[in-house]
């Protein structure tokens, strides 16, 4: 039996470095979390999970409601951090910081987290969701960098950095897995009806 991942980006949360963890939505981001609760709400979903991180959880605690599900935290699908706190980035290198990351997959900044080391901790917490939920439709409330890089265990060419540029906030990818858990197919559906394009993996 297939696995379906519903990978939901986080709505527009006002940045803060220092709040990283515990800033939540902007009034918009509100808005934009209740029409993703719409469209999961029809996916019949048997589970929702997320980041601990506040705007994503907020991003698909409407979902959960509106089926009667608990969010599951997993403290290993938080976001990926460029660097630590003290080590300032300024707005110019930032860019810069992120394409050398992609480009470079054990690249990181004093204090941050290679592409490879946050790939390896977020797949290990996906093991979890997929050992407790398999078979069974899954949304995952999660972020930009993170989602691209696990996206990207299974197509490196297709989740880099140039699909990275182009997600927006929120968005949400269906990823449907086989019982070998190869992929079968992604569709995006926000903003645009789902089209789906079937992987070679």
């Amino acid at each position: 039996m297939n696995t379906t991942i519903y990978w939901v980006r986080h709505a527009e949360s006002p940045f803060s470095l220092e709040n990283e963890r515990l800033r939540g939505l902007s009034p918009e981001g509100f808005t934009n979390a209740a029409a993703v609760a719409e469209i999961l709400a029809q996916e019949q979903l048997e589970a929702v999970v997320s980041s601990p991180y506040t705007r994503a959880v907020q991003t698909v605690e409407g979902a959960a409601a509106k089926l009667g599900l608990t969010i599951e935290l997993e403290e290993n699908l938080r976001e990926r951090p460029l660097a630590s706190l003290d080590h300032v980035i300024e707005d110019h290198d930032f860019m810069a910081a992120i394409e050398r990351a992609f480009s470079d997959h054990d690249y990181a900044l004093p204090g941050g987290e290679s592409n490879h080391e946050a790939q390896r901790r977020g797949m290990e917490a996906l093991q979890r969701v997929l050992d407790r939920h398999q078979g069974k439709r899954i949304a995952i409330g999660t972020h930009g960098n993170i989602m691209t890089i696990l996206l990207s265990y299974w197509d490196k060419e297709a989740y880099g950095l140039a699909f990275w540029k182009q997600i927006s906030k929120p968005d949400i990818y269906k990823m449907v897995l086989d019982e070998q858990q190869q992929l079968v197919a992604v569709s995006r559906l926000w903003p645009v009806n789902p089209q789906i394009s079937p992987i070679n993996s």
